[in-house]
């Protein structure tokens, strides 16, 4: 992508110092917090996984250490000039968030409609959301509650030597992937997909969140498509990291059989298909994943 002339966002924060153990956090009440989020991520072998490390680091229900935690501070965006120096991630990321809020901007423009920005939220290892705790095993998520994005940006480096998908398309795909959720969210669709959720079982359930993902991969492809700043092999890079992170594909290479029931995500194919929609028209009407179905 084209990235190096365009201005980096001033929409973020950088938690500074780890959130510590405990933090206020009964083990129970944070494994409760934690499970249904890395679920929605990363569906039950995303939570087998947690666990095992939390087993490992002593981080379980009744095995916390009690004592006192110093919660990470965070460094507010500001204008360049008035703020600490990014890390070469920071500054690539919050150019790719400013091309979003610049596309976004123009769509509602387009429906008479004035666009409320996300804030990206750095973090390393560990951190807080407004939805609890952030952990580099879940990956980059969306916060609803607080509208903001978390990313510990050594998941860009997972994303190149475990997923196999190299590029800087790919960086920014997981982002404006994110930044589809928060559209998601200022559309009300979150709200009403949660709402609906609650009444089914967690087959339905897993099969209306992966509307939910497909829909946010799609208007990534719709990012990509009006930002302008396309270059050739950039589709080829975000198709290949959506292959890398399907559903199916994750749990072939974790040993399992892939079981339908339990996507949350979509399979490679699916999330293929409907980034390449967005890529293709450019159009976030043609992202309506839940035609026909609701």
């Amino acid at each position: 992508m084209r990235l190096d002339d365009q201005e980096e966002s001033t929409n973020y924060e950088i938690q500074r110092g780890g959130a510590g153990s405990g933090g206020g956090f009964g083990g129970g009440g944070l494994l409760g917090m934690l499970l249904p989020l890395i679920g929605s991520r990363f569906g039950f072998g995303g939570i087998i996984v947690v666990l095992a490390v939390m087993a490992f680091l002593n981080f379980g229900g009744g095995l916390l250490d009690t004592g006192s935690s110093v919660a990470p501070t965070a460094e507010q965006g500001a204008p360049a000039g008035e703020r600490g120096a990014l890390t070469e991630v920071q500054s690539f990321s919050l150019k790719v968030l400013g091309t979003t809020e610049r596309v976004w901007g123009e769509v509602f423009r387009e429906h008479g409609q004035q666009y409320q920005p996300t804030v990206l939220s750095f973090y390393s290892q560990s951190g807080r959301s407004g939805c609890g705790a952030a952990q580099s095993a879940m990956g980059p998520f969306y916060c609803p509650l607080d509208k903001k994005i978390y990313l510990d940006t050594d998941f860009f480096t997972e994303l190149r030597q475990r997923f196999g998908a190299p590029g800087d398309f790919a960086q920014a795909y997981v982002i404006a992937h994110e930044v589809g959720h928060h559209i998601q969210d200022l559309e009300g669709t979150l709200g009403q997909v949660n709402r609906e959720q609650r009444s089914l079982g967690e087959a339905q359930a897993n099969a209306l969140q992966v509307k939910v993902e497909l829909q946010a991969d799609c208007y990534a492809g719709v990012w990509g498509k009006r930002t302008g700043l396309m270059e050739a092999g950039d589709m080829e890079e975000g198709l290949r990291a959506a292959e890398a992170i399907g559903d199916d594909t994750l749990q072939r290479e974790a040993g399992q059989r892939p079981m339908p029931d339990s996507f949350t995500h979509g399979t490679s194919a699916e999330r293929m298909e409907w980034l390449r929609r967005g890529l293709e028209t450019g159009d976030p009407a043609s992202c309506d994943t839940f035609r026909g179905n609701r």
